[in-house]
């Protein structure tokens, strides 16, 4: 008989300023993690990668922080990755940042979720702002990570979780 699974929301962003376009481009991946109310941020720095490529590394991201099999709500502002993971679009590009993401996806039971960006839910707020931020920095800092927590963690559930 299989034990009952954690269940945990994932909201997630990607952020590339210059869009892959060269040297003065700069990516950044945010996942912001929430387990019984409790949230937790984690972000990467990428690079140069595109915003497409960011996208894909939060969810990545956010999903490969998990130590355990979990039922999982990811929810993100792109309609790339929802539909691309939902098997509604073809994969053409990106192959590799998509082999990631369906490993660390594998163990889980994932419901993919797309929300409107910059239309005020806290959590997607967060992170959408946490990964500007880290990218304009160019590397990862835990204070912007702590902040994008703190901010979903001050609400209400109801309206971090986006239900």
């Amino acid at each position: 008989m299989s034990e009952e699974r954690k269940e945990v929301v994932i909201f997630c962003d990607g952020s590339s300023l210059g869009n892959g376009g060269g040297k003065e481009a700069r990516a950044a991946a945010v996942a912001l993690l929430g387990f019984r109310d409790v949230w937790r941020a984690v972000g990467r720095y990428l690079g140069d990668a595109t915003n497409q490529q960011a996208e894909i590394a939060a969810a990545a991201l956010g999903l490969e922080t998990l130590k355990e099999p979990c039922r999982v709500r990811v929810i993100t502002d792109s309609r790339y990755v929802v539909e691309t993971m939902t098997g509604r679009f073809r994969r053409k590009a990106n192959l590799d940042w998509w082999r990631k993401l369906d490993e660390v996806a594998r163990p889980h039971q994932i419901r993919w979720e797309w929300t409107k960006g910059h239309a005020g839910t806290v959590a997607q707020e967060a992170v959408d702002g946490a990964a500007r931020r880290i990218a304009a920095l160019g590397r990862v800092d835990e204070t912007l990570l702590n902040e994008a927590a703190q901010a979903v963690n001050t609400v209400s559930g109801a309206e971090a979780k986006h239900d």
